[in-house]
């Protein structure tokens, strides 16, 4: 069965300053995700374009995609065409790194690991077409958010009832959960939640989480 368009997006694709809205607007989305799990742009970073980014990532815009995304642009900034010299203007450091995989399933892969005082994280994403991204993982754990939605990204110890208490809360503020992973490299260890949310948490919410004992970090990232 055919799915309607639910809106402008869907029928027309993103407002977005070209040429490609897979290797250019998506990447920027992918970018912008590192940009707010970070809380601003990093001082350094180290890129991985996979397969068809690795091939095209100049020609199609990318490197200076990313660049922007880590920045904090949105995909119809005219900025981005700038965004080479405007890395360079406020001192963001960076290495690219071409790699063709056939591990990679996706030919729209691209890996990003970024630190900003003190803190780094890596998160790795596909840009699907249309502007459209899939978040698959975080600091080596997997996930699966669009950034399209509202989105609380928590990383806590393995406890018991812990996705409960969460759920709890963000049900506490009248706010419908879209989709919820969850993943851990091992029993008891730091375990990654991911909510995408109709709608954002309150702030004293999230202050509530963020000083939870077993809570590592807890991020509430706005649609990208």
């Amino acid at each position: 069965m055919s799915q309607e368009p639910s809106g402008v997006f869907d029928m027309l694709g993103p407002i977005m300053i070209g040429p490609s809205s897979s290797h250019t607007a998506g990447v920027v989305r992918i970018a912008r995700v590192v940009y707010h799990l970070l809380g601003g742009m990093p001082s350094q970073a180290w890129i991985t374009f996979y397969n068809s980014l690795a091939m095209t990532h100049r020609g199609h815009g990318s490197d200076k995609a990313v660049l922007a995304g880590l920045m904090g642009l949105t995909v119809d900034d005219e900025r981005i065409r700038e965004a080479l010299t405007l890395a360079e203007e406020l001192g963001l450091k960076y290495e690219f790194d071409p790699v063709i995989s056939s591990a990679k399933g996706h030919p729209n892969t691209l890996r990003i690991r970024a630190s900003r005082e003190g803190k780094e994280v890596e998160v790795e994403g596909i840009s699907r077409g249309g502007g459209l991204i899939l978040i698959t993982a975080i600091n080596g754990l997997h996930t699966n958010f669009t950034g399209q939605l509202p989105t609380l990204v928590v990383q806590a110890k393995d406890i018991r009832g812990a996705v409960a208490f969460l759920s709890a809360i963000i049900a506490s503020d009248m706010v419908n959960i879209a989709t919820l992973t969850v993943s851990r490299r091992a029993k008891e260890d730091i375990a990654l939640q991911v909510y995408e949310m109709d709608e954002s948490l309150r702030p004293e919410s999230l202050t509530y989480i963020q000083t939870l004992p077993w809570v590592k970090e807890a991020r509430l990232l706005p649609p990208v």
